[in-house]
């Protein structure tokens, strides 16, 4: 599946895998709180135009492997879902409420790490050839 963005200017294929963790890692995410969280994250990411690769709404924490737009940071993406989750979340289910009085349902903080088609290791062979590569005539120089 191809999954670059195109647009006038730019293309674009944008991966991460996010994880955050319920406020002190209470399992709070479990029967119908679990299954409304996964239906708030699917909305969220559909309005955002962010594509949900793979994901898991565990007890008390969310992995996400997502496909998102370069006009979205991974921080804003965070931001939303983490957010907009949390106070459907604690408006729907008043028992949230009273467990997390400070109106914030995940801890703070999260964790994500980038994902692609390719390696560490591609990248530095595709450069080291553009440096055999270089003399008078290409007008290249590195940056190293």
């Amino acid at each position: 599946m191809n999954c670059q963005r195109r647009s006038g200017h730019t293309v674009t294929q944008l991966k991460s895998h996010i994880v955050w963790v319920a406020k002190y890692r209470y399992p709070v995410l479990m029967g119908e709180i679990q299954k409304r969280c996964r239906e708030l994250i699917i909305q969220i990411c559909d309005a955002e135009d962010i594509r949900i690769l793979k994901g898991v709404v565990s007890k008390d924490h969310i992995h996400m492997h997502i496909e998102y737009p370069a006009r979205l940071s991974i921080s804003d993406i965070v931001k939303r879902l983490k957010g907009r989750a949390s106070r459907r979340l604690q408006d729907e289910f008043p028992e949230l409420k009273k467990r997390y009085w400070g109106r914030r349902f995940g801890a703070i903080g999260y964790g994500a790490w980038s994902t692609g088609n390719i390696t560490d290791e591609m990248i530095q062979e595709y450069l080291e050839h553009h440096r055999d590569s270089l003399n008078e005539d290409t007008g290249n120089i590195m940056l190293e």
